[in-house]
């Protein structure tokens, strides 16, 4: 199998939870369960090296605790608001195929913040991919909560509301199918970087649709959420 990249991409700067990429849940630094999902599923496949993004030493240094060390130091221009997770991810991508004198012709990026996830997700989100030679990329989704065709309103220019995609649906069970981008993880063929894409939708996307819950921890009521359900075993599946 062609050579495959696992990035793990964690900034030191973070407004909702400060330190949250390195904050104990349930017992663990939040980074651990990605450098973990990475490990297991490079027993898997061949081939796999596992990297680590990120601008802050604290971090590097936790990181390594859990078993990952990196000498890469994400550069200062990508390390900030303003700059999109593509552009972290190029720049990795042609640091590690430069320093390790290879290429690389998929890239897995896992989200610290949005671990619950499955080495079972991985492995069949990965499989369903790489025997798709038009795709090029796959990322992780769950069921919505809103539908935008029925209960998602937008304002218009008078200061009235409108939904935020019209349709004749006189219920959420007949509206279209939408889900939630989840951000666990996204699968990229080398492909996409070659043709200097910026959004992670594409033409050529595909979703893998999980059938556990699934969410990101953007805020500390997140963050306690998920310390809740994984303290008290509350999970039906183990990550």
């Amino acid at each position: 199998m062609e050579n495959v990249l696992i990035t793990i991409c964690a900034r030191g700067g973070s407004k909702g939870i400060p330190g949250k990429n390195i904050k104990n849940l349930n017992g663990r630094p939040v980074i651990d369960y990605s450098i973990k999902h990475a490990v297991e599923f490079s027993k898997f496949y061949s081939n796999v090296d596992i990297a680590l993004s990120t601008d802050s030493p604290e971090i590097a240094n936790v990181a390594k605790s859990c078993g990952l060390k990196s000498f890469y130091k994400r550069p200062s221009y990508l390390a900030n608001d303003t700059v999109g997770k593509i552009e972290v991810l190029d720049h990795i991508l042609k640091h590690e195929e430069k320093n390790k004198n290879k290429s690389y012709e998929f890239l897995i990026d896992l989200d610290v913040s949005s671990p619950l996830r499955t080495n079972e997700d991985l492995k069949e989100a990965f499989d369903v991919f790489i025997n798709n030679q038009e795709a090029l990329n796959i990322f992780s989704v769950s069921k919505p909560h809103k539908n935008p065709y029925f209960n998602v309103v937008e304002i218009k220019e008078d200061g009235f509301c409108k939904l935020v995609k019209p349709s004749e649906s006189k219920s959420r069970q007949t509206a279209p199918l939408v889900y939630d981008m989840n951000a666990s993880f996204y699968i990229y063929r080398k492909a996409f970087f070659d043709q200097k894409l910026t959004s992670a939708i594409t033409p050529k996307s595909l979703i893998f649709l999980m059938d556990h819950i699934c969410f990101d921890i953007d805020e500390p009521i997140d963050f306690e959420m998920m310390e809740f359900l994984l303290s008290q075993n509350k999970l039906d599946f183990e990550i």
